[in-house]
């Protein structure tokens, strides 16, 4: 199976405690579960969310050859603070698509396999791929392909999908972004990249809950409880590193009293000066690590 990215270096970051309660907000296909489940002793226990209906199912199966201390709860983890009512000592996030996500053509999220747009990390949702490239307006589109896949070519690329309706599948898609762009920018790598990207994030509305997530994450920790972040791109980054920001500093106002108030203290330290990335060996073995970054901070 796929391996999870940063394995090593966010579990020990965790600092998992045998006994303590450990939540893995982004399940997938267990890998960084797995490893927390092995460290845990009879009293420790994990808690998992995912939406992704086939990530549950084979992850009840991994983790069940590991030990019987953990409870997988199949939604996003926007809803985490619905069950988990109790602080806990660590909790990771794993963001973006998972590898077998990927991988599974049908699934309709990779520009390099035939597949019905879908995209939809909960097969539960009405709202896929599909419906965003055949139904959002064109400046719906621009807007979505600029903001979320920083796409310079969002303009051509949007009149390109506009003219091309009905677009039904994954190559469709991908062969009208390449005739929607200069001949320059295909030689820089494949063109559908960002658009698949934008598409995704809209679909499963992935940076509209981050923050909420991050901030409701970091209230369920204990002091001296750890909360462990990975970002695949630039605009997951940015809100890790600003939600971090704002718990790591004192209130700017806090320079002018005499007397500081408690609230306006800082919150966390940072456990990671810089973000963590991948080793040159995991690199070499693992693709998708090459723009993972791992943010740490620990709550006071």
């Amino acid at each position: 199976m796929h391996k999870s990215v940063l394995l090593n270096e966010s579990v020990e970051g965790l600092n998992v405690k045998p006994e303590g309660t450990y939540i893995d907000c982004t399940l997938g296909y267990a890998g960084h579960s797995g490893e927390i489940l092995r460290k845990l002793g009879t009293e420790g226990f994990l808690f998992a969310f995912d939406q992704d209906e086939e990530a549950v199912k084979y992850s009840t199966e991994k983790l069940s050859t590991i030990g019987n201390n953990f409870k997988i709860f199949h939604t996003n983890f926007k809803n985490m603070k619905d069950f988990i009512k109790e602080p806990v000592d660590g909790i990771l996030f794993d963001l973006g698509v998972s590898s077998p996500q990927l991988d599974n053509a049908s699934r309709g999220f990779s520009f390099h396999k035939d597949a019905p747009l879908d995209m939809r990390m909960d097969k539960r949702q009405e709202l896929s791929a599909y419906n965003v490239v055949n139904e959002y307006s064109y400046d719906k589109l621009v807007n979505i392909l600029f903001t979320y896949g920083e796409e310079a070519n969002a303009k051509s690329i949007a009149k390109g999908i506009i003219n091309n309706r009905p677009i039904s599948t994954t190559l469709e898609l991908a062969e009208v972004v390449r005739e929607s762009v200069p001949e320059s920018y295909r030689r820089k790598g494949n063109p559908s990249r960002k658009t698949f990207q934008a598409i995704r994030i809209e679909v499963n509305n992935e940076l509209e809950i981050l923050e909420k997530a991050f901030l409701d994450a970091f209230d369920l920790l204990k002091p001296g409880a750890r909360l462990c972040v990975i970002s695949f791109h630039s605009l997951e980054d940015r809100i890790v590193k600003n939600v971090f920001k704002h718990l790591t500093e004192d209130d700017p106002l806090s320079k002018k009293l005499p007397i500081v108030p408690e609230s306006m203290l800082a919150k966390a330290k940072n456990i990671t000066k810089k973000p963590v990335e991948a080793s040159i060996e995991e690199l070499d073995e693992n693709n998708r690590s090459r723009s993972a970054k791992l943010r740490i901070i620990e709550k006071k």
